[in-house]
């Protein structure tokens, strides 16, 4: 009995030593922030045991627990709250109640999840809309795109700029009472991919008549051509969000083989047709020198990966392997990334592109930011961070907008 305890023992302390994860030392709420941490990569391992097992799949695991925290739309003495469909694609829609003698401000707004989970419905993302609506008397319309590893790429963008298209028409705007001169579109983590990719396709095409006045992207996932950048090594086993998650998402996005997971490990997944991206993603120009540091640029190996994706090659994708002149008809971009995040690197390499082509780009850098931040807003996960991100988000918009 007493050896079968210290056996049990011995694999508690292991499993805690393999989820702790040290927190910097500007972290706020640190001790908070370890508890979700330390909850987020539990259920991960969870969610791969029983994969292995042949249970459930990893991403039905997550999108149950992640269903739990579904909100339905209630209205209060501010904002209608309605869920409705734009075309066949779900919508939660965020009416101002008050009286306007003038058309109101409009965002359009994307969920993040890693193109595999999430929803407009969660209650993080349901208290972020309904605020924003709030405080800019606005009209907030959030999107339910389908999901991989059901739906892969393209299918995310076709129900995004299906969406979009059906409200910009001018019979939708004056329904709700939206200037067309005054909308923006928003994002947070892969979110923010759907943002940019319909951004640019929005502004790119001439038969869509109404075009964005803003887009903002709340640390965004925008390339993968590189998975090697400096954030990729400095926050490999990071904060809620780790390298090796971000690139089963990513992966699952393409292809529900693993051998580009594995290709994506070890920066060996581009086709050999891809050098001339290199150019668009080259952290070593794209990035100031307080994140290269002391980091080496090498090329992502060519040709290695036994799966071949032209997919891995368009900027509907990869918004930020766009080319120039693509980029050269955005609107005011405003971004927003974390110092302690895997995927920073795509947001500040991002602007950089969009200011070295006349764009106006406001960048916020969150010091002791982490990915998903705006996730952890509401009870019983609430983070300071999240609120804090919120904030200066919703008062750019409020500015610009």
């Amino acid at each position: 009995m007493g050896f079968k305890a210290l056996c049990l023992g011995l694999l508690f302390v292991s499993f805690l030593s393999y989820i702790y994860t040290p927190m910097p030392d500007n972290i706020e709420e640190s001790w908070k922030l370890m508890t979700l941490d330390a909850i987020a990569k539990t259920l991960n391992i969870m969610a791969e045991c029983l994969e292995i097992i042949g249970v459930m799949r990893y991403e039905d695991f997550i999108s149950m627990i992640i269903s739990l925290d579904h909100t339905p739309p209630y209205s209060d003495e501010h904002i209608t709250v309605t869920d409705t469909a734009f075309v066949d694609i779900p919508a939660r829609l965020y009416l101002p109640k008050k009286k306007s003698k003038s058309p109101r401000r409009a965002v359009i707004y994307f969920h993040g999840g890693g193109f595999c989970f999430g929803s407009c419905k969660q209650r993080a993302f349901d208290f972020l809309n309904r605020w924003t609506a709030k405080e800019l008397d606005a009209v907030v319309v959030a999107i339910d795109y389908r999901l991989a590893p059901q739906h892969h790429f393209p299918a995310q963008f076709e129900d995004g700029v299906t969406a979009v298209k059906f409200f910009l028409q001018d019979k939708i705007l004056s329904k709700y009472g939206v200037d067309p001169t005054r909308i923006a579109v928003s994002g947070d983590s892969s979110g923010g991919t759907l943002t940019a990719a319909v951004t640019q396709q929005v502004h790119n095409d001439p038969e869509i008549k109404h075009k964005f006045k803003l887009q903002a992207l709340l640390y965004p996932a925008l390339q993968v051509v590189d998975s090697y950048s400096p954030s990729h090594q400095e926050n490999e086993h990071g904060i809620i969000l780790t390298r090796d998650i971000a690139i089963k998402l990513v992966s699952l996005f393409y292809s529900k083989d693993d051998a580009l997971r594995q290709a994506i490990k070890k920066n060996q997944h581009m086709p050999l047709e891809s050098r001339h991206l290199f150019k668009f993603v080259n952290w070593s120009i794209l990035l100031p020198e307080k994140f290269r540091k002391d980091h080496v640029y090498t090329e992502p190996v060519l040709g290695r990966s036994a799966v071949s994706l032209p997919a891995l090659m368009d900027h509907r994708a990869l918004p930020l392997i766009a080319n120039d002149t693509y980029l050269q008809h955005l609107p005011r971009t405003y971004i927003l990334t974390c110092q302690y995040d895997v995927l920073r690197d795509d947001g500040i390499m991002y602007a950089s592109r969009l200011q070295n082509v006349g764009v106006q780009v406001e960048h916020d850098h969150v010091e002791d930011g982490i990915h998903g931040a705006l996730s952890y807003m509401t009870s019983p996960f609430h983070l300071h961070l999240g609120l804090r991100i919120r904030d200066m988000y919703v008062s750019w918009l409020d500015k610009n907008l």
